[in-house]
């Protein structure tokens, strides 16, 4: 092992026994140097870094579960949305359904009531055409009369002297004394 060591330290010749000298031949010192110190971080580096990859290892388990329960989670909700979905379709459809027929009984009513006004207005129309009728017809008949009558007494009193009008007297109390006669 001595002739190893000195190895590294001497520099092509043999040195004295005692003496201490550096090797500066790279190509034959770099690898064992590496060789030794690969070795010491392996040593005493394999415990650290089994530990960050424990670490690292149960960090990711970890973060998998919770994915997982996550995803779980999310399926879950995703069931119950659809579950609501239906049901809301449902009820959609049964709105929906029985909008249309509360719809098509108000069109109904709404036509029948339209019927019974227009016939309403129809019995008032022809009512008012039927009063006015009269009206004009009363109107028409008070005029008539009135004009009859006026030249009735525009005759009257052409025709008439004091000797007609004393025999139409008489001749009305004849009449009248004859229904009193009957009537007794």
């Amino acid at each position: 092992m001595k002739n190893r060591t000195n190895s590294f330290v001497s520099v092509g010749h043999r040195p004295s026994v005692g003496s201490f000298e550096f090797n500066t031949d790279i190509l034959a010192t770099n690898p064992i140097n590496l060789s030794v110190v690969l070795g010491v971080l392996i040593f005493f580096g394999k415990g650290v870094l089994n530990d960050l990859l424990d670490k690292r290892k149960q960090r990711i388990l970890s973060t998998i579960r919770n994915s997982e329960e996550l995803r779980r989670g999310a399926i879950e909700q995703l069931e119950k949305a659809r579950a609501r979905l239906r049901k809301v379709e449902v009820e959609a459809d049964e709105y929906r359904t029985n909008g249309y027929s509360e719809i098509e009984r108000e069109k109904l009513n709404l036509i029948n009531a339209t019927c019974d006004s227009l016939k309403r207005l129809e019995n008032f129309k022809n009512e008012t055409l039927f009063f006015e009728q009269q009206r004009a017809i009363n109107q028409v008949r008070q005029q008539v009369f009135q004009q009859a009558l006026k030249k009735a007494l525009g005759t009257l009193n052409n025709c008439l002297n004091s000797e007609l009008h004393f025999r139409t007297i008489s001749a009305n109390i004849g009449i009248l004394g004859s229904v009193e006669k009957i009537t007794d």
